[in-house]
């Protein structure tokens, strides 16, 4: 009892069955600002359309504020709003109830950046097959003392931290597909831009990273592979 899960609208497995185009993004902020005590995290997924922006659903996970979240999306697709208006919506602000930036402006903003093709994204379910391509890099951006605790997830992993990344571009192959990872998907965004700004074509973010990817089937079975 001590997590509220609430979801609205279409799955992924829907979309499929339906035979409709889109795409999902995996977000993890805060259920209130992070300065002020007692914020938790909401694990949030929006699934769209990846050409029109429509909003198809959305589901969420957490131990505060999720309800609040998907009534939101709900009104919002009664509505008929789309990505770019879940990015821009005007939500209740005080610290102690919700951040400047809500989940659901963080959600319409990575999809936003999906739509725009700020950046490219790979999905959990596809991470085992792409650790699998001796091809492909896998590239770490966490802190060091980060990855002590949770360390990465594909053996092999190039770990620089992002604060690092645009002085050690060098260490990284320009003609092989890369795969970027961080906690939750932040980091490997900005991560991704810097990259892709500096002659890098072959550029995806893992959606969500380490938080989504430990919470599914996969996970152990990657953690028992790389050991």
């Amino acid at each position: 009892f001590d997590l509220q899960a609430s979801c609205v609208g279409m799955n992924e497995k829907f979309c499929k069955m339906k035979g409709l185009k889109y795409s999902s993004v995996h977000v993890h902020p805060g259920s209130h600002a992070g300065y002020y005590p007692g914020a938790k995290s909401i694990n949030l997924k929006l699934v769209f359309n990846p050409e029109t922006g429509d909003v198809y659903g959305a589901q969420a996970v957490g131990e505060d504020g999720v309800e609040k979240r998907i009534d939101v999306l709900s009104t919002a697709m009664q509505g008929g709003m789309k990505v770019d208006d879940l990015a821009d919506i005007e939500l209740c602000y005080a610290p102690p109830v919700g951040s400047a930036k809500d989940p659901v402006n963080m959600a319409g903003m990575a999809a936003q950046n999906v739509i725009d093709g700020m950046v490219k994204q790979v999905d959990w379910k596809d991470l085992p097959a792409a650790a699998l391509d001796p091809n492909t890099v896998f590239l770490d951006v966490r802190n060091a003392d980060e990855i002590e605790k949770l360390p990465v997830l594909v053996h092999g992993t190039i770990c620089i931290p992002l604060t690092q990344l645009r002085g050690r571009l060098g260490e990284l192959p320009k003609d092989k597909p890369i795969i970027v990872s961080c906690m939750s998907g932040q980091r490997a965004y900005y991560a991704c831009r810097i990259l892709i700004q500096n002659g890098f074509e072959d550029v995806s973010n893992l959606s969500g990273s380490q938080k989504t990817f430990m919470y599914t089937p996969e996970y152990d079975k990657m953690v028992n592979l790389k050991n």
